[in-house]
């Protein structure tokens, strides 16, 4: 019965199966995978700016930072005001170099209420201003500028390296690595013989090696900053 049951099943699947696409057979089989070949495509050539010193275009720039907050989000922040000078030769990585200054009192939250409904014995208007102000956070009329100076830069692919630079910051100076990605140049229309560069950035710190410990654990000590930055050349008059 077994047997039956066998050869029943194979006729039903040559009846199945369509006259005009025979079985293959072992000469006319496709090769196995294995032995297929693809040549890959030859890599795209970066284009780089002109050896040049660059100012940062502040209306295509972002300091964005975040923080764990009571590990239900990222609390997530911006400066609004902040300048930087880079020296770029790409020939020469070693010799590229980058200035930063940031003002403490352009934080900018986008708190969504009334602050001062909730916080009445608050010295402060805002949380914007808590937060620049407040001994406790940004201390800024103690501290009135954070401040980066790179010290040296490594290129790990034509368009990745890192920046490393002392980040000085409520009167602490301590060394941070940037991860850089080169995102290219450009020339704007009304600016043709000049070059624009462009980077994103990345950086994961402490707070607390910088002396800001306020309500550790619930809010976190590490915090992430996240840079997106626009160089345009500048050019001599």
């Amino acid at each position: 019965m077994r047997l039956f049951l066998i050869s029943a099943s194979a006729l039903v699947l040559a009846a199945c199966t369509p006259a005009s696409e025979p079985a293959a057979s072992p000469e006319t089989a496709a090769p196995a995978a294995e032995t297929a070949t693809t040549e890959a495509a030859p890599a795209a050539e970066v284009a780089y700016g002109k050896a040049a010193t660059y100012k940062i275009d502040p209306t295509h720039a972002s300091i964005t930072w975040r923080v764990n907050h009571f590990g239900l989000s990222k609390y997530t922040a911006r400066f609004t005001s902040f300048d930087a000078t880079l020296n770029f030769n790409p020939a020469d990585i070693a010799a590229n170099s980058v200035e930063v200054t940031i003002d403490p009192l352009s934080v900018e939250t986008d708190y969504p209420g009334d602050y001062k409904a909730g916080h009445a014995d608050s010295p402060f208007a805002s949380w914007n201003e808590d937060l620049a102000k407040n001994a406790q956070w940004f201390n800024a009329g103690a501290h009135p500028q954070i401040s980066f100076k790179s010290t040296s830069a490594t290129q790990a692919s034509p368009t990745t390296g890192t920046v490393t630079g002392d980040l000085t910051f409520l009167g602490v100076t301590k060394p941070v690595t940037l991860d850089v990605t080169y995102n290219g140049v450009a020339q704007m229309p009304w600016a043709p013989d000049q070059d624009k560069i462009g980077f994103s950035a990345k950086t994961t710190l402490k707070r607390s090696d910088f002396g800001m410990g306020a309500y550790i654990p619930n809010i976190g000590d590490e915090v992430e900053v996240i840079i997106e930055a626009e160089f345009g050349e500048v050019v001599a008059p």
